[in-house]
């Protein structure tokens, strides 16, 4: 890798610089459960809750924009993102739907979050996004995302350990349990 001075970081926003946990107590209220994050060791919450896909989904669009608005920030994503603010080029790719793009802007702004660059996409494929802006890492929970985008482009993938993405990963991939080991990761492979 040719080393820069400054690098463009692709992020994920759910489960990513938002803490993975964030849904849970909304899904306990409305589906009457009593789940932690430990619970949650499926990205399919469906599985998860024993409901159909269908069910799940008209529930998520009915509170999607509300969820998205009040979610809360992963430990240490904001001191991490403004400290790489400085260096680096943040550019959040998420798999939201555009109908929420002013919705995560304010929420960004809201919470004095850095950014360069809010990309939604309406679905979970963020290859093409990554390879269209250039990006040189990427940050992200969802492991088939990660692990695809590793292969596909060819770039360092640091993905937030969780219950819900525990299959092996490629050596591009690179497991962190928490923001501090992503800054630790970043300096490690960047200089």
């Amino acid at each position: 890798m040719t080393k820069k001075n400054t690098y463009r970081f692709g992020i994920d926003i759910d489960g990513t610089v938002t803490d993975p946990a964030t849904f849970i107590p909304a899904i306990n209220e409305h589906f009457n459960k009593t789940l932690t994050l430990d619970d949650i060791t499926q990205y399919d919450l469906s599985r998860v809750l024993g409901i159909s896909g269908e069910d799940f989904w008209k529930w998520m669009q009915e509170h999607e924009g509300n969820l998205y608005a009040n979610a809360e920030l992963a430990s240490e994503a904001k001191r991490t993102l403004m400290e790489w603010e400085r260096k680096h080029e943040l550019f959040y790719i998420s798999a939201r739907h555009t109908r929420f793009t002013d919705l995560t802007r304010d929420w960004f702004n809201q919470n004095a979050l850095p950014y360069h660059h809010i990309e939604l996409l309406g679905q979970h494929n963020k290859i093409d996004a990554v390879k269209n802006h250039d990006v040189d890492a990427f940050f992200e929970d969802k492991h088939d995302n990660a692990v695809g985008i590793a292969e596909e482009c060819k770039i360092p993938v640091v993905l937030m350990n969780t219950p819900y993405n525990q299959d092996a990963v490629p050596d591009l991939v690179h497991r962190v349990d928490s923001w501090q080991q992503a800054r630790d990761t970043v300096r490690r492979l960047f200089g």
